[in-house]
């Protein structure tokens, strides 16, 4: 009668690793973040709250401070205003952030070395330098009015306005916007490109197809970022602007500094607060590299 043989094969793994010493470093590295942590909590933390709970407790208990803010007809004239020169100080930053960083990522090792240092220049001089530089430009005969009246259009001031605002603004947030875009940007292997190419794609269809999809965590990081601290702006429109086109920091200013008004200035914050917030949970949504790997992928 037939046999039938088996085999057994044993397969015999070592021993798995101790998590002794991994559970160390960990540790290790909890104890060197509770400093930071400390000081966050004490000088960032507890005074947000303490604004943030006299909003809601003076000089009633309520929402007084709250329904004051969208019912005093200026409050909500003023947001909207700082959200609108907020979106367009980020766009036009991306439209010229975007290729200088997408050069700085073609070029040799010496020139990116040098468009680096024309990026990082402005973090060496002081914010308070260059605001009173574009003061003097935007001035009723300073060079950009004298520019213009060459070209055959007089009385061209943006000293006061908010268009003098924005332009200022955007030249200030220029290197929150490239670095970011230049961090993604250098990560993309250029190669897919010219796969796409390869493939029957063109340049121009490859760039839209390929590389812009995975420059989105880029895109959405520098743009979120340049417009979260645009909200908080107030040297610039302070000195560059008007009472009458003032934003949400000139407006909190002058509620503490003038009208003693801090609960009304605290439920103010709270609301910019709210905002920031909310871009920053769109930008956990939306920036993510392996998203945007997968959506250029079905493009393609």
């Amino acid at each position: 009668m037939p046999m039938t043989a088996t085999t057994t094969t044993t397969t015999t793994t070592g021993p798995a690793p101790a998590a002794g010493p991994e559970r160390v470093r960990r540790g290790a590295a909890g104890w060197a973040l509770l400093p930071a942590v400390a000081v966050l909590l004490v000088f960032f933390c507890y005074p947000l709250a303490t604004i943030v709970w006299s909003s809601f407790t003076e000089p009633t208990a309520g929402l007084g401070n709250y329904a004051a803010l969208f019912t005093d007809g200026v409050s909500v004239t003023v947001l909207l205003r700082t959200l609108r020169t907020a979106l367009v100080v980020a766009l036009v930053a991306l439209v010229v952030a975007y290729p200088y960083a997408y050069a700085m990522t073609r070029v040799s090792r010496r020139t990116r070395a040098v468009l680096t240092v024309l990026v990082l220049l402005p973090f060496w001089t002081s914010v308070m330098a260059r605001n009173f530089a574009w003061y003097l430009l935007e001035q009723r005969g300073g060079l950009i009015d004298r520019f213009f009246a060459a070209l055959g259009f007089d009385g061209v001031v943006l000293l006061g306005s908010v268009t003098g605002v924005t332009v200022a603004m955007v030249q200030v947030m220029l290197p929150f916007m490239v670095l970011p875009l230049y961090s993604n940007l250098s990560s993309i292997d250029l190669r897919l490109m010219d796969a796409a190419t390869s493939l029957g794609a063109s340049r121009p269809k490859s760039f839209a197809r390929v590389y812009l999809p995975l420059s989105l965590p880029g895109v959405v990081s520098g743009f979120s970022l340049v417009f979260i601290v645009t909200l908080g702006f107030f040297v610039t429109p302070a000195l560059l602007g008007t009472p009458q086109q003032s934003l949400v920091s000139q407006v909190i200013e002058t509620r503490v500094g003038d009208l003693l008004d801090f609960p009304g200035a605290g439920a103010l914050g709270a609301v910019l607060l709210v905002v920031t917030l909310v871009v920053l949970f769109a930008v956990s949504r939306i920036a993510r590299p392996t998203a945007a790997l997968d959506r250029a992928v079905d493009r393609a």
